[in-house]
């Protein structure tokens, strides 16, 4: 064989090989497909009352047996995030104008849902002043005044470290706020545009200050890059600021545009970072490779 094509054969299997090592998807990485009257009923809801949810919006997993289940998270605010965060699938650009009057028709959806646990997310809305609190706190009483007996949960970004728009939330009395931390601090600047650790930490920290009858909650994804041992410590620094729910689930790459999925992590280190919070004090720990931040939200508060 001549010289040139002996290197050229070297460089194609080089490739494949190249190829064929990045991590597959386990088999056992499954969840029941989005079909059923529920889920029907459920998608015709939102669009005829011109809500978003997390669950279309962020291409979760679990939406096939959440809607069957009727259960979903509202996600307000609009369906345009002011941040790049390199996991998440919500579109990024200009933010759409407020509406005030989304409260009353999330309300309206959890009504005719027979909701007894409502969890209401948005968008970042770096734009407002508040970012968004304020419709956060409206979207809490509306569904107190409808719902009296309806349960809130609220998924709130980081505010930009302002305690001023937590202050406001906190106010309306959720039953579980909840901020993600979403990885590990040393993986912040792939994983989390415009986001920082520390300042995570503190405005749950502070929501717990304000309100230490409230519980607060947070989250991160495994299969960024990040070590067990650094989860660990993650954990450690949730439980320092009070944190009493955690979730830990597995990042699945939405597109390929994407962070890349750098691990799978099997059932059992799940299993094992679940006992690991419990006894370090976590109330609940949700801890699994289908597990998102509202996924059993309810049975992790207690409801």
């Amino acid at each position: 064989m001549p010289e040139s094509r002996r290197r050229n054969a070297i460089i194609k299997v080089r490739v494949l090989v190249t190829i064929d090592t990045k991590p597959r998807r386990p088999s056992w990485l499954k969840a029941p497909a989005p079909v059923g009257e529920n889920y029907r009923e459920l998608k015709d809801l939102v669009r005829r009352l011109r809500l978003h949810t997390v669950c279309e919006s962020a291409a979760c997993p679990n939406v096939g047996e959440c809607w069957n289940h009727r259960t979903a998270t509202f996600m307000i605010l609009g369906n345009y995030c002011t941040r790049r965060c390199g996991f998440c699938a919500v579109q990024k650009g200009a933010p759409l104008a407020v509406d005030q009057d989304e409260p009353r028709r999330v309300a309206e959806a959890c009504e005719t849902l027979g909701l007894k646990y409502a969890v209401i997310t948005s968008v970042n809305r770096d734009d407002q002043p508040d970012g968004g609190a304020s419709i956060f706190a409206a979207t809490i009483r509306a569904i107190r005044e409808r719902i009296p007996a309806c349960q809130v949960e609220v998924l709130v970004p980081d505010f930009q470290g302002s305690r001023e728009a937590m202050a406001i939330v906190m106010d309306a009395a959720p039953d579980v706020l909840n901020h993600n931390i979403e990885t590990v601090p040393r993986l912040y600047k792939q994983v989390r545009a415009g986001a920082r650790f520390e300042r995570s930490l503190d405005m749950l920290a502070y929501a717990h200050r304000l309100r230490p009858d409230i519980p607060t909650k947070s989250g991160l994804m495994a299969g960024l890059g990040e070590t067990n041992e650094e989860v660990i410590e993650a954990l450690r620094a949730l439980r320092a600021h009070h944190v009493s729910i955690a979730t830990i689930g597995q990042y699945l790459r939405p597109t390929p545009e994407h962070l890349p999925v750098l691990r799978y992590a099997a059932p059992e280190e799940f299993a094992s970072y679940r006992e690991a919070g419990l006894a370090m004090g976590f109330a609940h720990v949700e801890s699994g490779p289908l597990v998102r931040s509202s996924y059993h939200a309810a049975e992790a508060a207690g409801a």
